[in-house]
């Protein structure tokens, strides 16, 4: 039973380590293709104060990883961290995407 729960705390944390990471990942490319345009002032500054939201979702998903190599009450703890992190960079990439989603 531990085993079970270990490997899917490991998935869960994995995925959220993962969105977090693509969502400070489309920041930056954001943030790069506005440093390059002229009239990209007001996108960088969006994505300045988006940094916040990204580092710290980072932050706890890769905590959540790190408690998946303990016992079951820290798996237990990793799934309910990185569920809420994961859950939040996805919907902070999401909303990122909708505002900025060009062509069609």
């Amino acid at each position: 039973m531990d085993t079970i729960v270990h490997l899917i705390a490991f998935v869960i944390a994995l995925a959220s380590v993962l969105a977090a990471l693509g969502h400070a990942g489309y920041l930056a490319m954001l943030n790069s293709a506005a440093n390059k345009r002229a009239g990209g002032a007001p996108i960088a500054q969006y994505v300045r104060s988006r940094w916040g939201v990204a580092g710290a979702t980072s932050a706890v998903s890769l905590i959540a990883l790190l408690f998946t190599g303990g016992g079951p009450a820290l798996d237990i703890i990793a799934i309910i961290l990185a569920v809420g992190s994961g859950a939040t960079a996805a919907k902070a990439l999401q909303s990122t995407q909708a505002k900025y989603r060009s062509g069609g």
